[in-house]
């Protein structure tokens, strides 16, 4: 059996905010273009704030949604109590090469940091007020193995990056 391949994929400005009031403080149509782009056909985690600021389940992707909270359901999405269990899902429902993604947030990403090998950064190059951070790691443990500079020229030039890091072995 093919090992599971587990990344993270997230969006955070220069001081590491990831979210205000359960809600992106930023609008970059290209980066849900690249997360679509990236997740499409693939299993995405995220916890259940994460899952109820976006709204629904995502088409096309498998969703598993981590909470405490016994008894929630979602239609079309696969709900569990702890990161373990998600894990054993996505052992259970993924196929060949297929990647899982863990999408948010500041809690999942803090657990995730230990077991995931890859990281899709996008990086906006701007602080932002926020109350959700993305949590420190340690830079030393990752190598930068891409990185796309990119200017949004509908959002006062903001710049941003895709930026692909990998653990390093």
């Amino acid at each position: 059996m093919t090992p599971l391949h587990f990344s993270i994929l997230v969006a955070m400005s220069k001081n590491r905010v990831i979210g205000r009031d359960n809600r992106l403080p930023w609008h970059l149509p290209a980066d849900l273009k690249h997360f679509k782009f990236l997740t499409m056909g693939q299993t995405i985690v995220m916890g259940r704030k994460t899952y109820e600021s976006i709204g629904r389940p995502l088409p096309g992707r498998a969703n598993v949604i981590i909470t405490r909270q016994t008894g929630y359901e979602v239609p079309g999405a696969i709900v569990v109590n702890s990161v373990d269990d998600a894990l054993q899902v996505c052992e259970e429902t993924s196929v060949g090469n297929a990647e899982n993604f863990i999408i948010g947030g500041e809690n999942l990403y803090r657990q995730a940091l230990k077991f995931c090998q890859r990281m899709y950064v996008t990086e906006i190059l701007r602080d932002y007020e926020g109350n959700v951070f993305f949590p420190e790691f340690d830079r030393s443990e990752w190598e930068e193995k891409q990185r796309d500079k990119h200017v949004s020229e509908k959002d006062d030039n903001l710049e941003y990056h895709f930026v692909i890091y990998d653990r390093k072995v």
